[in-house]
């Protein structure tokens, strides 16, 4: 009999978290611009409909006006594509929704169409990367609308109502580019250079490392969002360098120089201009091959057969239909709310789902008592209803950012406040109903959750690993390469970079989910130490070439 130990293989079921789920987080540095933007693009249509005195049609304006959470951190030209983009997916789940509430009244049927809502709009979020809130607010929106009382004649005008909201929601999404034109590309490359700076402080800290290299690389994407390179955008491009610089050798870095040019990029004054790499071109090389060469992965590819979103989608089909479904068989009148608390737990794994769960609990059951504490006022009238419920929205967004609970504190009374624009209603059964409403649908959707196994999360790894491995084998090509062209290592280096960010995001998706044969975790962490080796190489070759003068080419012509 051999002696030879059996291998160590991964838990199948890993514990749930319960130790720091509800512990706050430090705010996003952009909290208020949701916050506000949502309040803004709100108030209009809102006063303007308590003018008319038609406040009964809230429901479809507040679908604009939600349109404007979106796309905070996206450069304003991209931004005014993704807002439309955005309000598109609203207008289409509105759309469908109200047909469906029009063409039957069989609460059964339609808990199943604002399930295959629910899937379809985590799916397409998820893909298209749209980022925070995510799918809920569309889950959100289109289960209401499914048991509003509708007519087909009544559809169109309805949603001319939420694209006129939405175009509101477009104009207040885009007006800050006026006074700050290059606002979220001064941040993301703040964040960039203060994360390298924070792994300056603790080269040994892994973490640090690793939070180091997806800011430096989100800096990049924002700056490569658009082909509109003013002298600014070369500016931070340059300061972006630096901080692959500080990731590559961070004991060679200057912590408190890249703090302070993060903090040069604070209002509206001029982008830090570093001193140049000697023979440095004004224009980073590189840049346009990264323009021209990096096109994304389609939204098919994402989407196609192996996606490991596909899991996630059946998880979030079932669990919404199944919450939806038991309360009904509870007798709640309101059962899209079960509906909605399910699609809210969805995240890329078992552990994120438990996790956000709890929080959702938590914090529905806080924010019903805020909702008894404020109702008598809300009562007061129509415009005190309309001032509470912009006071949540912009509550709901300062919150958020530092736990789901917290922001739910106001999201709870912010939606119960919503069905009452129609009628004042009785509190105590909406409280009732949200109770019961919450717990039926955090615990299906729970279950659904564990339920349904993701094993592509492990396959997403394995192609992760691959793709990881080619990029470093190109970098590894260009290096050797005895006059590397410097456009050729900045694409070999920032492909190389993008694909350990991936990497490292599909293993703690993988990390979290249950029912897993062992994950190859030796060769992930061989991997990533592999990469980042090749990576710093790759960027000390850069700013060897510049050193030596080679970094420039003959490329005086294509200044700006």
């Amino acid at each position: 009999m051999s002696s030879t130990p059996p291998s160590p293989r991964a838990p199948s079921v890993r514990p749930l978290p319960l130790a720091g789920v509800l512990r706050p987080n430090k705010p996003s540095d952009i909290w208020f611009k949701p916050a506000t933007s949502v309040v803004a693009a709100a108030a209009l249509p809102n006063l303007t409909l308590l003018a008319l005195g038609r406040l009964d049609l809230v429901m479809y304006t507040m679908a604009g006006s939600f349109c404007a959470l979106y796309a905070h951190n996206l450069p304003y030209a991209a931004r005014a594509r993704a807002l439309v983009w955005v309000l598109l997916g609203m207008l289409a789940s509105v759309g469908v929704a109200l047909v469906a509430a029009s063409l039957t009244t069989s609460v059964a049927v339609l808990v199943a169409v604002g399930a295959l809502l629910a899937a379809a709009q985590k799916t397409l979020c998820d893909a298209t990367r749209i980022g925070p809130p995510g799918h809920l607010i569309f889950t959100f929106v289109s289960s209401a609308s499914l048991f509003a009382p509708q007519s087909l004649g009544q559809v169109p005008g309805h949603l001319a109502l939420t694209l006129g909201a939405g175009v509101v929601a477009w104009i207040v999404g885009m007006a800050p580019c006026v006074i700050r034109p290059h606002g979220p590309e001064r941040r993301a490359t703040a964040r960039a250079l203060n994360a390298a700076a924070a792994y300056a402080e603790r080269p040994d800290h892994a973490p640090a490392r690793g939070a180091a290299a997806a800011a430096v690389h989100a800096a990049w994407q924002s700056l490569l969002a658009t082909g509109a390179r003013t002298p600014a955008r070369r500016a931070m491009e340059r300061l972006v360098v630096r901080a692959e610089v500080a990731v590559a050798a961070p004991g060679d870095a200057d912590a408190a120089q890249l703090r302070g040019w993060a903090a040069g990029l604070r209002g509206t004054g001029a982008v830090p201009r570093p001193a140049p790499l000697a023979g440095d071109d004004d224009e980073l090389l590189g840049v346009e091959t990264e323009l021209a060469a990096g096109a994304k992965t389609s939204l098919w590819r994402r989407l196609g057969p192996g996606s490991p979103l596909l899991p996630v989608a059946l998880r979030t089909f079932l669990g919404c239909a199944l919450a939806g479904y038991a309360s009904l068989a509870l007798g709640v009148g309101r059962p899209y709310w079960a509906l909605v608390t399910a699609a809210s737990l969805y995240q890329a794994n078992v552990t994120l789902t438990w996790s956000r769960g709890v929080q959702r609990v938590v914090g529905n059951l806080a924010g019903v008592l805020v909702f008894a504490a404020v109702v008598p006022f809300a009562h007061t009238g129509h415009a005190a209803l309309i001032v509470c419920v912009l006071a949540f929205s912009f509550g709901a967004e300062a919150l958020i950012t530092r736990n789901y609970w917290l922001g739910s504190l106001c999201v709870t009374p912010m939606a119960l406040l919503v069905t009452e624009f129609a009628r004042f209603q009785e509190p105590g059964e909406l409280i009732t109903d949200r109770v019961v409403d919450t717990l039926v649908g955090a615990l299906v959707g729970i279950l659904a959750a564990v339920a349904v196994t993701n094993r592509r999360a492990g396959d997403h790894i394995e192609r992760a690993l691959t793709a990881s491995d080619t990029a470093r084998e190109a970098a590894g090509r260009v290096l050797a390469l005895p006059e590397p062209g410097p456009a050729a290592l900045e694409a070999a280096g920032r492909r190389l970079a993008g694909s350990l960010v991936e990497l490292r995001a599909a293993a703690d998706t993988a990390a979290g989910e249950w029912w897993q044969r062992a994950l190859p975790e030796d060769r992930v962490l061989a991997a990533e130490q592999a990469g980042h080796r090749t990576l710093a190489a790759t960027v000390r070759r850069q700013a060897g070439v510049g050193e030596t003068g080679e970094r420039t080419g003959d490329r005086s012509g294509a200044r700006g």
